[in-house]
């Protein structure tokens, strides 16, 4: 039934690229409340990314590893600036390319390029275990990371397979400059003005909390959990609502973690009860 969140005010907290599972949610007909957690910038020395780019061109890479689709959309950015882009288009069209996840394929077929592989697993450890199966040895490999992750398994691993690692970091973020947007969305929570938050991943809630604790906001942030149903895509995220003391309402069934199965026992847990924020 495409009307059966009617009524409701779901509230996601955008990360990377939520987009879609807003979308899916206002086709649900839900009132998508969003709040990005954190800005994205450009990587602020632009120096390296464009070097990253010229070796690629020079001498194309065996392998490209993409970890998201910013960081292809932020390099193509780049290239497209000094004249580049449709030599690198051209260089990584010879390259291998493997995507984690759906997301850097998207990002690629935007450019006419394809992922030979993608991660059944939209993981670092899925990268890893996809990798093992393929030789590498002596293969020179493209490596786009993202930030504030420990990436030292990953390149590890590709290293210990015999690869060259040339890896590139193309964009930063800036969380203090969504502080503002989280605030409010704790105080959203707090009022009754919110039916539902729909978590995604186990940052989102470790992100709420410190920027609640950073604005003395910690209290309220509890209080509106009590208010609000709280639904979990899966087990680590309601495993990092546990730590913090944090009850999880409704998940999807056992394996089933996605944002269709999420969007779906929402909307049956929340059909159970009138909702409370007006329309």
């Amino acid at each position: 039934m495409a009307d059966r969140l009617n009524g409701y005010r779901i509230l996601i907290l955008e990360a990377r690229e939520e987009a879609q599972f807003a979308k899916l949610l206002a086709e649900q007909g839900a009132e998508v409340v969003q709040c990005p957690m954190f800005a994205i910038h450009d990587a602020p020395d632009p120096a390296p990314v464009e070097a990253w780019i010229r070796r690629a061109i020079d001498k194309p890479f065996d392998d490209l590893v993409l970890m998201t689709g910013e960081g292809l959309r932020r390099i193509m950015k780049l290239a497209a600036a000094r004249g580049l882009d449709h030599a690198l288009v051209a260089s990584l069209a010879r390259s291998r390319k493997f995507s984690r996840g759906p997301k850097p394929g998207k990002a690629l077929r935007e450019v006419a390029l394809d992922a030979q592989q993608t991660t059944e697993k939209p993981t670092t450890e899925g990268v890893i275990e996809m990798l093992a199966k393929i030789d590498l040895k002596g293969h020179r490999l493209g490596l786009q990371l993202y930030p504030d992750k420990d990436h030292s398994a990953l390149t590890g691993a590709l290293t210990a397979q015999g690869a060259e690692v040339d890896a590139v970091l193309p964009y930063v973020y800036d969380p203090k400059a969504a502080d503002a947007n989280i605030v409010a969305a704790i105080d959203a929570m707090a009022e009754g003005r919110i039916d539902s938050i729909a978590l995604t991943n186990l940052g989102q809630v470790r992100r709420l909390i410190e920027t609640a604790k950073a604005h003395g906001s910690e209290a309220r942030l509890r209080a509106g959990f009590e208010r609000t149903l709280i639904a979990s895509v899966g087990p680590a995220v309601s495993g990092e609502l546990a730590a913090h003391g944090l009850r999880t309402d409704v998940a999807p069934v056992e394996d089933h973690y996605f944002m269709r199965p999420l969007i779906s026992a929402m909307a049956a847990a929340l059909a159970e009860k009138r909702p409370k924020v007006a329309g």
